[in-house]
């Protein structure tokens, strides 16, 4: 507890300042957003060695360079997104809730690196929001979700919105799943405390979305939970990297 509160937690605070002031002034002059991510990438890896998280990834073989994707994972901790953001090696966008974008400084980055908002009290504004996600992706561009909406309370997988199978299909990218291990014990919901630990980032093979259309939103997201739960279901491995 006194290493999170003397050390871990004020390192994370500096990095997160002082990388994401980089990646604003970044935006200025790229505006595609690869500079941002890759400024996103680097804080992501020194906010897990600060904090002495090691890291395992598994899966990568089931991708192919290049390709466009919409990845899709459960979600358990705060260090879920640093995680993804440094082990993932795609570019990618995050599919978050619109909320986030009205919290100053935060907001703007998110906006300036084109990440993709969704209104969850809002029908009308989340099927256009999906919509112009769906576009991004067709374009090129992929995009990482976490379909339960937010962090697991118990630590189970909970039920899954349909944002995420919507994108694909209409984008005609394939889903891929994964799994977060390890994330929930280094930063628990509603701690500050960030402890030292193994987490794993598990990658399965994707699944195409080729020939569906809107009826088939709920036919892709059983298949999806389906392979997210098989991946929890796999032996922790104990190497890192």
């Amino acid at each position: 507890m006194l290493r999170a509160l003397l050390w871990t937690d004020p390192l994370i605070t500096i990095l997160t300042v002082f990388l994401g002031s980089l990646s604003l002034l970044a935006s200025i002059v790229d505006g595609t957003g690869r500079w941002q991510h890759a400024i996103a990438r680097r804080w992501a890896r020194w906010v897990l060695a600060a904090s002495g998280v090691k890291v395992t990834v598994t899966g990568l073989e089931n991708l192919t360079p290049g390709a466009t994707y919409v990845f899709c994972s459960d979600h358990h901790s705060l260090i879920d997104t640093p995680l993804v953001f440094g082990y993932l090696p795609w570019e990618f966008r995050v599919l978050a809730k619109k909320s986030l974008w009205m919290i100053p400084f935060l907001g703007w980055h998110l906006g300036r690196a084109g990440h993709l908002p969704v209104a969850k009290d809002n029908i009308r504004a989340s099927i256009r929001n999906l919509t112009g996600a769906a576009r991004r992706v067709a374009t090129g561009v992929s995009i990482v979700v976490f379909p339960e909406g937010g962090r697991s309370p118990d630590g189970n997988l909970g039920e899954f919105r349909p944002g995420g199978a919507y994108i694909a299909i209409k984008a005609g990218a394939p889903v891929v799943p994964m799994c977060i291990r390890g994330t929930r014990a280094v930063l628990a919901i509603g701690s500050i405390i960030v402890r030292p630990g193994l987490v794993e980032l598990r990658i399965g093979s994707p699944i195409s979305t080729t020939g569906m259309n809107h009826r088939d939103v709920d036919r892709l997201l059983a298949e999806l939970r389906a392979r997210i739960l098989d991946l929890i279901g796999q032996p922790a491995l104990t190497r890192s990297q």
